[in-house]
């Protein structure tokens, strides 16, 4: 019963204060809201980039002209550029590289394009896409409609085309594109396959690309000089490393390194990348945590200079009650349940406020909903713990209150 008095009576306080301690609540809210709310964006931006890396393979790496240049924040330069890989080059690579692999190439034809069909058109931020009978795969696309194109037509260069969903569904409404006729940039191009639907992952949005046969990418590129792209993907994790040495030393061949000379493209493992990703997200975690612990620190500062008032206002409410036979520990059980209640109070609302903040920022980069069922938990047992800090000695001094001198207190 004790509890459930001492509850009650932190209540009334509560309510006789509601302006005080609803400005102390919201100091907390704050300070939960800045934690929770970067925690949750970046656990739901890791969700995501796990999600589009498992779909390219952890068993795959990648050769460029270039780096990936990965970098959040801090000094340095951007990624050192070789020149381009041609794509006889890239061909020669796929066809001499002997060993427990497949090679995928790809190229960027043009970004910026407009997609037509009958009446119909797209806005102009297209991306057109040439890669081979692999591509899709290398990507981790799948077809929710029609055929991908098969090694010949990648070589030869037909004037096929296979499409995204959201390109699908604004051209062609309710009818089927398969073997339909559209214009993307200055190409007709027949559409063969609809990809799923996949959204937009790490900058990219698979949903408005149009993707065409390999060569047809080299015939009408935007650009004078195009670096293709190479995605080898091995059979096992533990092969990882012999093929890159084979093919390291097959393409040095097919660029004419000279044995005293340095790589003149750079090769890039998926979950390399992942890792650096994951790497620059701990940093800003750790940020946001300190920013969050800062206001937290200021508000149970407040909190307890609160509570110091607040049993300085009812001194002579604690003297009536231990005149009537409350002990110290009762009384100072009454103080502390009040501080943990005014810091739950606070909690909920910054609790709820982070994870609504964190994933709207989440979603509008494009990815997922989550609900950080830790953070919660974890948000709720600090709350408690600086209520319990921050109403300890004000709890203490009230307990050790002497009766008489309370009730005298004017």
């Amino acid at each position: 019963m004790t509890y459930t008095e001492n509850i009650r009576l932190a209540l009334q306080a509560i309510q006789s204060n509601r302006l005080r301690t609803m400005l102390t609540a919201l100091i907390i809210a704050i300070g939960l809201s800045a934690l929770v709310g970067i925690l949750t964006t970046l656990d739901a931006v890791k969700k995501s980039m796990t999600e589009a890396f498992s779909n390219m393979g952890a068993n795959s790496f990648t050769i460029r002209n270039r780096g990936t240049g990965i970098r959040i924040g801090g000094p340095g330069e951007g990624p050192k550029p070789f020149k381009s890989i041609r794509y006889e080059d890239a061909f020669a690579l796929k066809n001499r590289l002997d060993a427990p692999a497949s090679v995928t190439i790809s190229v960027t034809a043009t970004r910026g394009a407009t997609a037509k069909y009958s009446k119909e058109k797209t806005n102009p931020n297209i991306s057109i896409q040439g890669i081979d009978e692999n591509g899709l795969k290398a990507q981790g696309l799948d077809l929710a409609q029609g055929r991908n194109f098969s090694s010949a037509e990648a070589e030869l260069g037909n004037n096929l085309c296979i499409i995204g969903s959201e390109i699908a569904t604004t051209l062609f409404k309710h009818e089927s594109p398969i073997d339909k006729v559209l214009t993307a940039g200055n190409s007709r191009l027949k559409v063969i396959g609809v990809l799923a639907s996949k959204g937009s992952s790490m900058g990219s949005n698979t949903d408005r690309a149009v993707f065409i046969p390999l060569y047809k990418a080299k015939v009408i590129n935007s650009s004078s000089n195009p670096s293709y792209t190479l995605t080898v993907t091995v059979n096992s994790n533990e092969q990882m490393e012999t093929v890159i040495g084979e093919a390291t030393a097959e393409f040095r061949k097919v660029r004419k390194v000279k044995i005293t000379e340095p790589n003149n493209f750079e090769i890039t493992k998926s979950d390399a990348v992942a890792q650096t990703l994951f790497e620059n997200l701990a940093m800003i975690a750790i940020g946001g945590i300190t920013i969050g612990v800062i206001t937290l620190v200021g508000a149970s500062i407040g909190l307890m200079n609160i509570m110091l008032v607040s049993v300085t206002e009812r001194t002579r409410e604690i003297g009536i009650r231990k005149a009537i036979g409350a002990n110290p520990s009762v009384i100072r059980k009454q103080f502390l349940i009040e501080a943990v209640m005014i810091c739950l109070m606070g909690g909920t609302m910054g609790i709820l406020f982070g994870i609504l903040l964190g994933n709207a920022i989440s979603l509008a980069m494009g990815g997922s909903f989550i609900i950080p069922w830790l953070f919660i938990f974890g948000g709720f047992v600090l709350c408690v713990l600086v209520g319990v800090l921050s109403g300890y000695y004000p709890a203490r001094k009230a307990s050790k209150l002497d009766p008489v001198e309370a009730l005298r207190y004017e």
